[in-house]
């Protein structure tokens, strides 16, 4: 694999750095050996310079090593880490800049300290690897911080669909599937055909297939009708704001690259916005807001009345709260469960706040009074004893016993794979705080359910809790702890 030029002279920089001190040397004292100024050996160390043929020979002989060994790329065992990076994808596609590194920063980084950051590089991948982490959910994980970084509001893809919807859907004409279709055929010369995973098993846990060869979006035709509209907005997406390099599939099978990654969301936000106009759903979201009392089936035809699924929808709520409310203390999470069990697997989740929520726990039993898991339990109740078919939708004021801190979680089930008797849920939660209630009238309503919940039940000290699933190993442990910090204390 070959390496950009300024990891070259990185890598160069280090290796020169690392047999000069292995030797003993100042930088004074080797510049001096071999007749250069103490500022280009600087340079040159840094990675900032890449000295010419004569050079390298009169260092390496002021160092008394081979020419070969010292242009060689091949680093010591305690750098390692560093040159594993630098011969990564890592450094090479995924734009820094989106972050607000300046590349030539992190490399100086490298150069300054690179026994230390080697370390911690080593560290992390070792982490990465006790935790099974693909290369998929590394960039998936960046792509979160990316979102939470911008409050998931993006006003350039905004401004793209605005154009959009004035150029094909102008006077609040609704994007329609036909509309899509027609768009991709003619505008696009893309043709839509859709496939059975009936008879192609294997295809039936994806949404659509793309082959850029035959310009051919092949779609699964079990899917339900706000689902197949926001999947060719999604490929309009892609084709509008001419996005090559992309998945091509929907869920994607693997990402090759944080670029397509990225691409993905952008063609999956334009999606949200063509077809939720921002401006609709400002208007609705402040009727709702203004109301005293809080109602669940006005919500779920909000929904509906968006044409879309309760997932795309909180999403899309995300991307304009912060904006246009001030609303930015909130996170987003979506559970799956099987009918009838007590399993819940978190699927999906997006910080706006750092406070409070499911992250940051392995192998725990998430605290069963959240609303996000009672509501699938609800829901599993009612397709067996009612042969109910449809969506649940639950709001509680969720109150955590150990911070105190409150929350309004609103929580939405409904069936993910009927065949399989999966059913999902996701939730919309906001910190209660001065602002949320200057904005939404209805948290003062006395019918709005409120729990007193916890993080999961390893930490959790309700001891009389019924819903209880586990014991609380994690608290038990650090009670433990600082009992015997306090004896120790008393030690003379």
């Amino acid at each position: 694999m070959s390496l950009p030029s300024d990891h070259i002279r990185l890598l160069f920089g280090l290796k020169l750095r690392q047999l000069r001190i292995d030797r003993g040397l100042s930088v004074s004292e080797l510049a001096q050996a071999s007749g250069m100024a103490v500022s280009y050996i600087s340079e040159i160390e840094k990675g900032r310079k890449y000295p010419k043929a004569d050079k390298i020979s009169a260092l390496a002989t002021a160092m008394n090593v081979d020419y070969d060994t010292l242009v060689s790329l091949k680093l010591s065992k305690k750098l390692e880490p560093i040159s594993d990076l630098l011969r990564s994808k890592f450094l090479t596609e995924i734009p820094l800049e989106l972050f607000g590194i300046d590349p030539s920063d992190l490399l100086e980084l490298l150069a300054e300290a690179p026994a230390k950051v080697s370390a911690m590089i080593r560290t992390f991948m070792d982490i990465a690897l006790s935790y099974n982490m693909s290369v998929e959910r590394l960039y998936m994980t960046m792509l979160r911080s990316y979102q939470e970084l911008h409050d998931n509001h993006f006003e350039d893809i905004e401004a793209d669909a605005d154009r959009f919807l004035a150029e094909f859907a102008p006077a609040n004409a609704p994007v329609t599937e036909g509309l899509l279709t027609n768009l991709l055929k003619t505008r696009y010369n893309v043709t839509i055909q859709p496939f059975d995973p009936d008879t192609q098993p294997d295809l039936a846990t994806l949404r659509s297939v793309y082959r850029p060869e035959s310009r051919v979006l092949h779609l699964n035709r079990h899917m339900a009708p706000g689902q197949r509209a926001y999947v060719l907005a999604r490929e309009v997406g892609f084709q509008y704001l001419n996005l090559k390099v992309r998945p091509y599939a929907y869920a994607f099978v693997e990402a090759e690259s944080f670029e397509q990654v990225l691409n993905n969301y952008k063609a999956s936000y334009f999606a949200g916005a063509i077809l939720i106009r921002r401006e609709r759903l400002i208007e609705r979201l402040s009727e709702l807001f203004a109301r005293p009392t809080w109602n669940n089936d006005d919500f779920l035809n909000l929904i509906e009345e968006c044409g879309s699924t309760p997932e795309r929808f909180f999403y899309r709520l995300s991307n304009v709260l912060p904006k246009y409310f001030g609303i930015d203390q909130l996170f987003f999470y979506r559970f799956n469960n099987t009918a009838g069990e007590n399993i819940f697997h978190l699927t999906k989740e997006m910080h706006l706040s750092r406070t409070q929520g499911p992250r940051g726990m392995v192998d725990e039993h998430y605290c069963r009074r959240w609303i996000a898991l009672t509501i699938l339990q609800e829901l599993s109740f009612l397709q067996r004893h009612k042969q109910f078919d449809g969506a649940v939708c639950r709001a509680q004021l969720s109150t955590y016993a150990d911070s105190r801190q409150q929350y309004l979680i609103v929580s939405v089930a409904y069936p993910h794979r009927t065949i399989e008797q999966e059913n999902m849920s996701v939730s919309m939660c906001f910190v209660v705080n001065d602002a949320l209630r200057s904005k939404m009238q209805f948290l003062n309503d006395p019918a709005l359910s409120h729990r007193i919940v916890n993080e999961a039940c390893e930490r959790c000290g309700i001891f009389d809790c019924k819903e209880r699933v586990s014991a609380p190993i994690v608290l038990q442990k650090r009670r433990q702890q600082e009992a015997t910090k306090a004896a120790m204390s008393q030690l003379l």
